[in-house]
């Protein structure tokens, strides 16, 4: 497993937003300034994910982006979502990432199909092949109306490739029957409010929607998540975590970075829209929430 940056050094994955004008083309300008924010950060980026709206993406701005941040010459790992329905195309989206400096991906589950046991490990299975990077799984039955099974993780973690899960169910024993039948796996939280208790559970880390905005504050609360710290923090992070998922995500991250000055727009690509979260005061509220709590 041949990579750029240390991945068993990175405990925070920033899924990241993909900025856009009001016209919803792409703006590379701020997609650089989120990025050097993580990056300073110190959190790993994760960019073309759902949170990256990659499906609403045409596949040349899909390529663009990933050319325009590998441009940037990381001090942090790099990620790069792998998602859909077909797998061909699944293929030969893994063969132009290859070319480029990326230090992982992550593979989520085909939409719509729920396949079973034998589905899922030829479709994952054929991923794992054809990467030249180590994956991380993506367990998400919120999206893809299907979980992993245990027993098809146990037979995934025996690729060479296959290095973490993203376990995003929300579900305290899906986590644990999954560390019980791949104990080799780094098992990352998808979920931002389940964190303190994720790590108790023996997570690796976190895959993240809240350190868009919060990139330091996230650190610094999954480091004490880590090392068993007592954080008085729980209260305001779960609070600040609601507000931030009030409405479809990204809606509410991309309308606070707004009201923030930190997105020139809001907008979303269709289906999603701003226009979905009218009042952005509960999120301004859990934002000073936030930077009180982490001063």
């Amino acid at each position: 497993m041949t990579t750029t940056h240390s991945l068993a050094d990175t405990i925070v994955w920033t899924a990241l937003i993909t900025p856009m004008h009001a016209d919803g083309s792409i703006d590379f300008n701020t997609l650089t300034l989120l990025v050097r924010e993580q990056e300073q950060a110190g959190n790993g980026i994760l960019i073309l994910g759902s949170t990256g709206e990659a499906l609403a993406l045409s596949i040349d701005e899909q390529q663009a982006v990933v050319r325009h941040v590998t441009a940037l010459t990381l001090r942090v790992p790099l990620m790069v979502g792998v998602g859909g329905f077909n797998l061909n195309q699944q293929l030969q989206w893994l063969s132009f990432c290859n070319q480029h400096p990326i230090d992982a991906y992550l593979l989520g589950a085909p939409l719509y199909a729920k396949p079973g046991i034998q589905g899922q490990l030829h479709w994952y299975s054929a991923l794992l092949d054809a990467s030249k990077k180590p994956c991380m799984l993506y367990n998400v039955p919120g999206r893809a109306a299907v979980s992993i099974p245990p027993t098809v993780l146990a037979q995934l973690q025996q690729h060479p490739l296959c290095w973490a899960l993203k376990e995003a169910s929300g579900d305290i024993a899906q986590f644990e029957a999954y560390r019980e039948a791949a104990p080799e796996l780094a098992i990352f939280s998808g979920d931002d409010a389940l964190m303190p208790y994720f790590a108790q559970a023996g997570a690796a880390g976190l895959v993240s929607v809240a350190a868009n905005v919060w990139p330091q504050q996230t650190q610094h609360l999954v480091q004490q998540c880590l090392q068993g710290q007592s954080i008085n923090a729980f209260v305001t992070w779960r609070s600040a975590i609601d507000a931030l998922f009030s409405a479809a995500n990204p809606v509410p991250v991309k309308c606070l970075l707004h009201a923030l000055e930190r997105l020139n727009s809001p907008v979303l690509r269709p289906p999603l829209s701003h226009l979905e979260l009218n009042d952005t005061q509960p999120l301004l509220n859990a934002h000073e929430r936030i930077v009180a709590w982490a001063h």
